[in-house]
């Protein structure tokens, strides 16, 4: 038997041509998108976020870490909101997906319900969470590590970037500073659509990844200190060389993961300070993403790296410090938010799989407050973080219909 509204399908072409319209703020010449957050551009994506949203009938809120939030009413607005929502910020080469995905079809979700008058028992509302990347103020998912209560508001709002630009100020600037404090508050159910940022579902041929939890993250930064000297005089046995301590430290990481799998272990970025050809590295500055599913795993590569560490600094008799900037324990989704994705899946008659996230969402903090679950969709060689991440609009499409079908779900009645 039909539920009401089992047949009603999101506007794929719309929805389509809205992330193709955000994708040219920041556009890059790669074809992908530079909007970091807190930027100017950053502030013109909001406001054709919230643009986009009013048109469809829902009214926009802010809290104090700049989350924009949409909200539909219900037929109960006692009643706590089923919300859904993801990130537009992006990486400086980012793409046009990563995130938006997940924010548009929620205002999909706002258009389809207003143009076709339907009102759910529970209210609705999308979120843009701020700085979800973290690649301009770290740690990533700073503003939903905020309403989780992992990180103060102070600490968010002194972040720098590179050029000493603190968080809270820019914030400002970019008058993204609301009145509502960015604190837990009752929800019923989150779910966050996105692209897979992996080769899964593609491989598989699977539209729709069902997300039963995420990998912990651990993110370090290292610097190892040796000594600058001449490179023609200096004997290699009396060398204290950063860079070949560095060296060793990434090249054992790889080692350290493959003994853990699916454990992985990046060196993303190394700095040699004021670096010559014809003198030793005397610094080396580094960080290092480790992630793992298994709590304890995850506790493991974090111990081998920093014996790393001090093993290869030793060995080139360099000092070394280790700081942790971030450290998010492996996530489990709500089985009833999972049934949920599952269900609308099946109700579509899309093939769907179980999938763990190896990269981080706010969803995974979110989830220390509320239920929560995950909606996947393929990417082109699982390709991400690049202006080539890619996928198709029919893909988006499903999703979308699978969080369309779910939040119908989860917003009727007082279940």
């Amino acid at each position: 038997m039909l539920r009401p509204h089992d047949n009603l399908r999101v506007d794929g072409g719309r929805l389509w041509a809205s992330i193709m319209a955000m994708a040219e703020i920041g556009a890059t010449a790669k074809g992908g998108s530079n909007r970091q957050t807190l930027t100017d551009l950053d502030r013109e994506g909001r406001a054709l976020f919230r643009r986009w949203c009013e048109a469809a009938g829902a009214g926009v809120r802010q809290d104090d870490m700049g989350c924009q939030i949409a909200r539909r009413d219900g037929l109960n607005n006692d009643l706590p909101p089923v919300v859904v929502g993801s990130h537009l910020d992006t990486q400086p080469t980012g793409g046009k997906f990563d995130g938006v995905a997940g924010v548009l079809s929620g205002l999909e979700l706002l258009r389809t319900l207003d143009e076709h008058g339907i009102t759910t028992d529970h209210p609705i509302e999308v979120v843009n969470w701020t700085n979800e990347e973290g690649c301009r103020f770290a740690p990533a998912m700073l503003a939903s590590g905020v309403y989780a209560g992992v990180f103060a508001k102070d600490f968010a709002y002194g972040r720098t970037d590179a050029e000493g630009r603190a968080f809270g100020e820019e914030l400002a600037r970019i008058d993204a500073v609301g009145d509502e404090p960015c604190t837990p508050r009752p929800i019923k159910a989150f779910l966050e659509l996105h692209i897979e940022q992996g080769p899964i579902l593609e491989a598989e041929n699977v539209p729709i990844g069902v997300v039963t939890g995420g990998q912990g993250i651990i993110w370090l930064d290292v610097a190892i200190v040796g000594r600058e000297s001449h490179a023609g005089t200096t004997p290699m046995d009396r060398r204290r060389d950063a860079l070949v301590a560095a060296a060793g430290v990434v090249t054992g990481l790889r080692e350290l993961a493959l003994a853990h799998p699916p454990g992985v272990a990046t060196v993303g970025e190394l700095n040699l300070g004021l670096g010559s050809r014809n003198t030793i590295p005397g610094s080396a500055r580094f960080t290092v993403d480790l992630r793992h599913p298994d709590a304890a795993t995850l506790a493991q590569l974090e111990e081998g790296c920093r014996h790393l560490v001090a093993q290869e600094s030793g060995g080139q008799h360099c000092t070394f410090t280790i700081d942790e900037v971030a450290h998010t324990p492996p996530v489990v989704f709500d089985p009833l938010c999972i049934d949920a994705v599952r269900r609308a899946a099946e109700d579509l008659g899309l093939a769907h799989r179980e999938i763990i996230s190896g990269a981080g969402h706010d969803a995974f903090y979110v989830a220390r407050t509320a239920p929560t679950s995950m909606i996947f969709i393929p990417c082109k060689d699982g390709i991400s973080h690049n202006e080539e991440e890619s996928t198709e609009p029919n893909e988006v499409e499903a999703g979308a219909n699978v969080l369309l079908q779910a939040v119908l779900d989860l917003a009727r009645g007082e279940g």
